[in-house]
């Protein structure tokens, strides 16, 4: 038996540009004071912390919670790449279903540099080398950022096998810029139309423009999670609970296969899911609301189709029915997803935790999704680490 897990408290800040940002204990530190606000705890009730962060040196978790308390607890600084704060979310709920703890904090923050991700550490081994073989084997060699390489390879790969289309994506952004024009803390909302999505540069021709990758942002997010226990002694009684979370890492068909869209998460992507929802005895047929990782336009749409909202290659219909959004089967990335809310990663796992958190609350005010009871969350880190969590109502 595991002890059940509730979600007490969240926080976030606006994302901002690179530049235009706080430093990060700052950031992290806001975050942190409204997780506790919202909760109607104080930071001497936490009695574990984990950090999430990438781009950072060692122990930087504590130089950004030292600005909130210092009482001696442990303080774990986590970076699974893109996924660091819902790893940071997943070690916090295992310690308060593992009965260690009964008040844990998860805080993911980031100050991103500016332009695209590139690697720091040119004097050994990349971890992602593996995967840089696959995309070339697959895609050929091209002169572009690692990121936009390796989506773009799997794009390519889809649209040949399924016959996908360009317009598709441009749909996935317009729909995101309607979600994030409801979102106060969304970096970008301004709407746009598909066809404004089309019209912006090339990255890579006929496969992907400007406007279908994520910027680069800076933020922080946080949450504190509760045993049930807890709730009782303090007079708590959180609307929100984990129901089910799984963390999967790469197996040997990553590499086997010699496809890009295995290479970039879609076989994590789909047995993390699969893991979850026979945890909870649902399906994906159940969900209202779902923050997924939408890096690229073209990763949501593969997103889909992990996660069984829609089956393999049903990814353009499924968007084309406008089954994505208010109205449809599943309302994905209400906030506007990391395309228009920004993507700082140590914190983005941690901001869509916040996002379903106010779904299943009630209280996401214009981007409320009617009846919201059971929301899915999937973030994913090259290199690779997917963490899927289910959360539902405790009511």
């Amino acid at each position: 038996m595991q002890n059940e897990v509730l979600i007490a408290g969240i926080g976030m800040t606006p994302f901002k540009k690179p530049g235009d940002n706080l430093p990060y204990p700052d950031m992290a530190a806001q975050s942190i004071r409204q997780a506790l606000q919202d909760a109607g705890l104080a930071y001497g009730d936490v009695q574990e912390v984990y950090a999430g962060y990438v781009y950072g040196d060692s122990t930087s978790g504590q130089r950004a919670v030292y600005e909130v308390g210092m009482t001696g607890v442990p303080i774990i600084n986590v970076n699974n790449n893109c996924s660091s704060g819902s790893t940071a979310l997943y070690l916090a709920r295992k310690a308060i279903a593992s009965g260690a703890a009964d008040c844990v904090l998860a805080v993911g923050f980031e100050q991103m540099p500016r332009g695209a991700l590139q690697t720091h550490w040119n004097d050994r081994p990349d971890p992602l080398d593996r995967f840089s073989d696959v995309v070339e084997q697959t895609f050929g060699h091209a002169e572009l950022p690692m990121a936009i390489r390796y989506f773009a390879a799997a794009g390519k790969e889809h649209m040949d096998r399924y016959q996908t289309s360009l317009e598709t994506f441009a749909k996935i952004r317009a729909k995101a810029s309607r979600h994030a024009a409801r979102n106060p803390l969304a970096l970008f909302r301004k709407e746009v139309t598909p066809e404004e999505v089309l019209a912006t540069p090339a990255i890579v021709p006929g496969v992907m423009t400007r406007l279908m990758a994520c910027p680069p942002t800076c933020g922080a997010a946080a949450t504190l999670l509760i045993s049930r226990g807890f709730a009782r002694k303090h007079g708590l009684d959180p609307a929100v609970r984990i129901l089910a979370q799984s963390l999967v890492t790469d197996r040997p068909g990553t590499f086997d296969d010699r496809s890009a869209i295995s290479a970039v998460g879609y076989d994590t992507s789909r047995e993390a899911a699969h893991l979850v929802f026979e945890a909870a005895g649902v399906g994906p047929e159940d969900i209202d609301v779902c923050e997924l990782h939408d890096c690229f336009t073209q990763n949501e749409l593969m997103t889909y189709e992990a996660l069984g909202f829609c089956g393999l290659g049903e990814g353009e219909a499924f968007v084309q029915d406008d089954a994505n959004t208010y109205g449809g089967k599943v309302v994905v990335n209400p906030s506007g997803g990391l395309l228009s809310k920004g993507h700082p990663l140590g914190a983005t796992g941690l901001a869509q935790c916040f996002e379903l958190t106010h779904q299943l609350r009630g209280s996401a005010e214009a981007r409320q999704v009617d009846g919201a009871r059971m929301a899915l969350q999937h973030n994913a880190g090259l290199g690779g680490a997917t963490v899927v969590t289910l959360y539902g109502r405790t009511q």
